[in-house]
């Protein structure tokens, strides 16, 4: 309806990503699972009833996207042209989550909502992604009882903080510029592994912090899967990160996440969640594709006996099922 043009987020962001790694021949509608829309009673496995319905309430929903115009369309509106959406990548995070800990790993197109909790949204984010695919996790797949959320938005993730904040199952590292939102003083207290960056943080100081600390979480505690949140806002020019990593530095970056994940078989779930320039999508694709050619990720890894792979889509569809009510058609 074209109020996604009052936004700092790209609304077009994920699928330009797919149509890249298309272009590229990395995939095709053939091999990309298509996420399905979470339902209320999966979003009640973290959201409080009362959360749910505050959302019936399009000033609401207005104030937590950051759309002013929003509080004026009526709600079946905003359910369908703005929530619904969220809620597929929502659904796209749980199924990944399945997929991640079935085939070695998983990567959603979307999700990374870091920024909600069970009950209270904000920062663009109106569902708790991150808290529900790691509680289906644990509450309905065997042998899953610790998780590690390595968060590199440039914003803390203070929604699965706050929903994790007891909860000593969930080992949290986030990587954040401690000047900017939303400065959760209570929900850092759930942090295990806090690093702080100043503005302009540059590649060399960034890359080695990221390296050493998620080598120390992994080399501390052997989570049973990791949730692993690739913000692109730490993007030198993103108007909300400030920070100053270039295009070649976030690639780096994931490489060194998903090398460390996979050097030691935990199952690795990827979520893309903020990044505010028209270029970031490029730079999503162009690291999906350098960890194709590291062999971290594709049908390499099943010759070397990984486990099988998926590359999870809120945006296209695909026939690829993986047999849960959280799977493709």
């Amino acid at each position: 309806m074209g109020l996604e043009k009052l936004h700092a987020f790209d609304a077009g962001k994920w699928g330009k990503v797919i149509r890249f790694l298309k272009e590229d021949q990395l995939i095709s509608d053939g091999n990309i699972v298509e996420a399905r829309e979470a339902t209320e009673d999966d979003l009640l496995v973290v959201h409080t009833k009362r959360y749910l319905r505050s959302l019936k309430w399009s000033l609401v929903v207005a104030t937590i996207t950051e759309i002013p115009p929003v509080a004026f369309l009526p709600n079946f509106l905003v359910q369908r042209k703005v929530l619904k959406p969220l809620r597929t990548q929502t659904g796209g995070t749980i199924m990944a989550g399945k997929l991640a800990v079935e085939r070695g790993w998983a990567i959603n197109v979307g999700g990374g909502f870091h920024h909600c909790s069970g009950d209270k949204g904000g920062g663009f984010c109106a569902y708790a992604d991150i808290t529900l695919a790691i509680k289906f996790l644990f509450e309905r797949v065997e042998g899953v009882s610790k998780a590690a959320i390595i968060d590199l938005d440039a914003h803390q993730g203070n929604g699965h903080e706050r929903d994790f904040l007891d909860d000593k199952r969930v080992f949290i590292m986030d990587v954040y510029n401690r000047h900017i939102y939303p400065g959760d003083t209570h929900a850092k207290r759930a942090i295990r592994r806090k690093v702080e960056l100043d503005w302009g943080t540059e590649d060399a100081e960034y890359l080695h912090k990221v390296a050493l600390h998620t080598e120390g979480v992994l080399n501390e505690m052997r989570p049973d899967v990791i949730v692993y949140n690739a913000g692109t806002d730490i993007l030198d020019g993103d108007p909300l990160g400030g920070l100053s990593i270039s295009p070649q530095g976030i690639v780096k970056r994931d490489e060194v996440v998903f090398r460390a994940a996979r050097s030691r078989s935990i199952p690795i779930l990827m979520v893309t969640s903020g990044g505010y320039q028209k270029k970031t999508a490029r730079i999503i694709a162009d690291s999906i594709l350098n960890l194709h050619r590291q062999r971290l990720i594709g049908p390499e890894a099943l010759e070397e006996g990984e486990g099988t792979s998926t590359l999870v889509s809120s945006m296209m569809r695909g026939p690829v099922s993986a047999g849960s009510a959280h799977s493709a058609v």
